[in-house]
Order: structure tokens, then C-alpha cells, then sequence
């Protein structure tokens, strides 16, 4: 393997005047998706990918070759040198990435191999049965990705990397009222993974649905946010925390370095080590990945800076992408959560999430999968899925209470490579959440 990457490499070290960032990856996938609690399909693919940034001064050009060959790559070689003197400048482009530090190694485990087909059918198979007794079936997908890299620039960086993370989504849907609830485990160490605490967390919430379906008045709300909301929410409040939006002048955090922004119980931090998350050796550029805090018991720390927008805005460079985000948790059990609210709501989900303004955090969505009724402390109804504007800093200011367990929550946008990455986050009780409307729809 990478083979194919050193010749591109030889033949880039010809040309001087050219710096480059060449990386070659194999992807492999095995994707598993049940329907109406059966096996509908088990597939397994696997690619290739060579890709290259070439640099000529203050010019740049990429290209990407899918199962690369020797022709293949002449030929794309060839073009971008015909190419490249007759693209525009970048007068903010310095240098390529400098950091050569390697990451510690450790074991990594090829799940596809590790979580077998079978192994994969029983879970689904015990998970239906319990979901049948409640007049629900099971759809969705349990996706086990392995793909290795190896990143080359002419800076003198050469590193490998491997990641084998995992998906399970279970949807489960009323055969009667046809209203859905959702589970989900993620993560690269499936040891971690726990089927009777997931079993009891997904039947819990059919249970929930067995209450009478009712629709809510718009207006403000005291409302648990499930984990899965929590950590949607910080998601979209990380782009705002990049260098890049910085210097678009769209970041929340422009001015506020050191300022606190949140209340004291709110820390996020960036975290590529947690053994519960999917890992990440490197970030952006091949930067070594490590811990940083973003939010610091409420006061903001960093920027996610990377070598490019190090060098145009002056930030520290950390290289870090905001792909393992992880919030804390809190002293409060969920039961003391939900026993603490006279009337409110539970949030399950959220849909169709879009920004109205991006350095407000003002956005707007759905809820789904789930969203309940809470009266005098206990979950009592079923309520038609609504919609919502907000912002994310009001929201996070109007945290009063975080559950003191957290969960690690999957998210893949199932294109190409179903590419993975997790945020570990717990329930949040917030103050006066801003419900516009219902969708009158389950």
C-alpha cells in the first residue's frame, strides 16, 4: 500500500519550484440496515483515494484520484502543471503545515471484523423482540468503517493514521400511531457499548409513547434537552469557534477570548483521547491532535486555529477540527431533571437545523423522535413534533441544571466514506425555551 503515493511523491520532488500536501487513503465499509426489524441488506465496500495540494508561489491546485494508477496520476501531474500559472494568487498563503510531532501509538482494533455480521443480527434480533412487545419495529443502520492514511507534504511531515469508528442508529416506530423514538451508540471500542442499558433506554421511551398525543401552544418552555440536542447545539456553536469564521467576521466569539460567555457549569473541550469517543491521532493538515479547551467552566480559551489561519489571523496554532467535542457533565440525575419541572418538555431530537445568523447563533429547527409532555415532574404525553427559533448562546446561558452521566453520540453524514464523528454530552435542563409552532405532525 502507498505505493502509489511515493511515485507521486518522486515525481513531485522533480519540480523545485512546486510544494505539495499528498495523501493517500483506503476506506472500507461494512454497512448493515435493518427495516421492519429484518436484515434488508449487508454490504461491504471498499476505496482508494490519492489526493494532492500543489503550491507555485502564492498559487495553488488540488486533485483527487479515486483508485489511482501510474497513467492515472501522469496525466493529473500533468494537467495541474499546465494549469496552476494561470490561477490567482492567495496573498494570505505562507507555508504548508511545519508540525511533524508524531502521536503515541496505540491499539486499534478493525471492527468489521471485531463486531461480525452475526454478532450484529443478534443484537437487532434481541432488541426487535422488546420493541415487538411494545408494538414497535426496529429500523436502521450499524455501519463499521476502517480506514487507514498515510500524509506526505514537502515540509518534510510523513504520517500514518487508522480509525475504525462505529455507528448504530435504531429507530423504533409505533406500528399503530406510527410515533418514533431513536437510540444511539458511537464510538471506535465497542466494549463500551452496553445492550441492557441500551435496551432499557430505548424501551423507556416506547413506554412514553403509550401516553395520549396532545399539541402545544407556541411560547417559552422549560424544557430537558436529551444529549443527542445538547450536543447538536455545541456542534453548531463550534463553527463559531473556528479561526476561519474569525477572520469572515461570522464568529459569536469575536473579542471574547478570556471573557466569560457562559455560566460556570458549562465546559467544552476538544477531545480526541477519550477512550469512549472515536479517537483521532491528527487533525487539520496532519497537525498532532490533541486536548483543548474551548469553554473553560464558562469563559472562552480558544480558537480552532490550523496552519493557514495561523498564519493570516495570528492565533496559536492547534490544528484541532472540532471532531470530538465533549460538554460536562453536571451533579443531577435525570429523574431529578424531569421531577423538577412543573410543566415543560422533553427533547428528543432535533431536524432540519439552519442558522438565520451564524454570529448571533440565532438558527431554527424541528424537533422529532420523541418530544414529550412533562406535568408536575413526569413524562404524561406525547406531543406533535414542533418548531423552534433560538439562539445557542441564550440557550446554553439558560442552563440551570446538567445530568451527572453523559452519553456519546454518533453523528455520519452517510455520504461516500460515511464518514463519523462523536460529541459526549449529557441532559440539560434549560429556562424559557422558545417554541414558535407545532407541525401538527407525529
Amino acid at each position: 500500500m502507498h505505493e502509489t503515493l511515493l511515485y507521486l511523491k518522486a515525481a513531485l520532488d522533480k519540480h523545485p519550484e512546486l510544494k505539495y500536501s499528498i495523501s493517500e487513503s483506503y476506506w472500507q465499509t461494512d454497512f448493515y440496515r435493518f427495516f421492519q426489524s429484518q436484515t434488508n441488506y449487508n454490504i461491504s465496500k471498499d476505496n482508494i483515494n490519492l489526493s494532492a495540494d500543489l503550491y507555485k508561489g502564492k498559487k495553488s491546485y488540488k486533485f483527487s484520484i479515486d483508485d489511482p494508477d501510474i497513467p492515472r496520476i501522469d496525466k493529473a501531474l500533468l494537467d495541474a502543471l499546465s494549469i496552476i500559472d494561470s490561477l490567482p494568487e492567495d496573498p494570505d498563503f505562507v507555508d504548508l503545515e511545519t508540525d511533524t510531532t508524531l502521536a503515541e501509538k496505540r491499539d486499534i482494533v478493525n471492527n468489521i471484523t471485531a463486531i461480525p455480521l452475526e454478532q450484529k443480527t443478534r443484537i437487532l434480533t434481541s432488541l426487535a423482540a422488546s420493541a415487538a412487545k411494545h408494538d414497535f419495529e426496529l429500523f436502521g443502520t450499524f455501519i463499521c468503517n476502517y480506514s487507514s492514511s498515510r500524509l506526505i507534504n514537502s515540509n518534510r511531515l510523513d504520517k500514518f493514521s487508522i480509525v475504525s469508528p462505529i455507528y448504530l442508529e435504531i429507530k423504533a416506530v409505533h406500528k399503530q400511531s406510527q410515533i418514533t423514538v431513536m437510540e444511539t451508540f458511537g464510538g471506535d471500542d465497542f466494549s463500551y457499548f452496553e445492550l441492557e442499558d441500551f435496551r432499557n433506554r430505548l424501551v423507556q421511551k416506547m413506554l412514553f409513547c403509550q401516553n395520549e398525543v396532545v399539541n402545544v401552544e407556541a411560547g417559552q418552555y422549560d424544557v430537558i434537552l436529551a444529549p443527542r440536542c445538547v450536543a447538536e447545539f455545541v456542534q453548531y456553536l463550534s463553527y463559531g469557534m473556528s479561526a476561519r469564521a474569525l477572520d469572515q467576521h461570522s464568529s459569536y466569539f469575536d473579542g471574547k477570548i478570556d471573557q466569560q460567555v457562559f455560566p460556570e457549569s458549562i465546559t467544552i473541550t476538544d477531545d480526541p483521547t477519550d477512550a469512549e469517543m472515536i479517537r483521532r491521532d491528527y487533525g487539520s493538515s496532519g497537525h498532532i491532535y490533541r486536548p483543548l479547551k474551548l469553554i473553560d467552566k464558562g469563559y472562552f480559551r480558544s480558537f480552532i486555529c490550523d496552519n493557514y489561519y495561523h498564519h493570516k489571523t495570528g492565533l496559536p496554532k492547534n490544528g484541532n477540527t472540532a471532531s470530538c467535542l465533549k460538554i460536562e457533565t453536571g451533579n443531577k440525575s435525570l429523574e431529578e431533571l424531569i421531577g423538577s419541572v412543573k410543566r415543560g418538555l422533553y427533547v428528543s431530537s432535533l431536524h432540519y437545523m439552519n442558522f438565520i445568523n451564524a454570529k448571533e447563533t440565532s438558527l431554527t429547527g424541528l424537533t422529532r423522535d420523541g418530544t414529550f409532555l412533562i406535568e408536575d415532574g413526569k413524562i404524561s404525553k406525547v406531543v406533535m413534533n414542533l418548531r423552534f427559533t433560538e439562539k445557542i448562546d441564550r440557550i446554553l446561558k439558560s442552563i440551570v441544571a446538567l445530568e451527572n452521566r453523559s452519553y456519546t453520540i454518533p453523528f455520519s453524514e452517510n455520504y461516500e466514506s460515511f464518514d463519523v464523528e462523536t460529541v459526549k454530552a449529557p441532559h440539560a435542563l434549560v429556562k424559557d425555551f422558545n417554541i414558535t409552532s407545532s407541525t401538527n405532525t407525529i
